[in-house]
């Protein structure tokens, strides 16, 4: 039997002008599901830098740390792009085409739009659940 690897996959279920909503589930090597988040990214933007969302599709993500996020997550490889993190934010106006992540989805700044809560500690608990190097799958599922 093939060894596997702890994994996470976005699920992204809505889509609007500003923001594209997702599910973050962690696997484990087994492939079972073990902890869920929700994400928030800017809308498909045909991949251009600092506006879109990243294409859907598979990634390797490693660890990192920089002055300005702490513990974050950077994915790489992703075509014509570089420096795409996975990081705290709130807001879709906190992101040039990263991923955020947090506990739920809600509009905290009463503009309309969904934001992501927790997000600080949201990243610290995937900081501690996610092993130093892993794949990200990117798909959707829009209803």
């Amino acid at each position: 039997m093939e060894s596997k690897e702890e994994s996470i996959r976005i699920k992204r279920f809505f889509k609007c002008e500003k923001q594209v909503l997702g599910i973050m589930t962690l696997y484990d090597a087994l492939d079972f599901p073990f902890y869920e988040v929700r994400t928030l990214e800017l809308p498909d933007e045909n991949n251009q830098k600092r506006i879109s969302c990243i294409p859907c599709g598979e990634y390797e993500v490693i660890k990192r740390w920089s002055e300005k996020f702490g513990d974050h997550f950077h994915i790489l490889d992703v075509p014509d792009r570089d420096y795409i993190l996975i990081h705290f934010a709130n807001f879709f106006s906190d992101l040039l085409g990263c991923i955020a992540a947090g506990f739920s989805h809600t509009d905290i700044n009463g503009d309309g739009y969904r934001d992501v809560t927790d997000s600080k500690k949201t990243l610290k608990k995937l900081n501690k659940l996610l092993p130093q190097r892993f794949k990200l799958t990117i798909y959707e599922d829009l209803a």
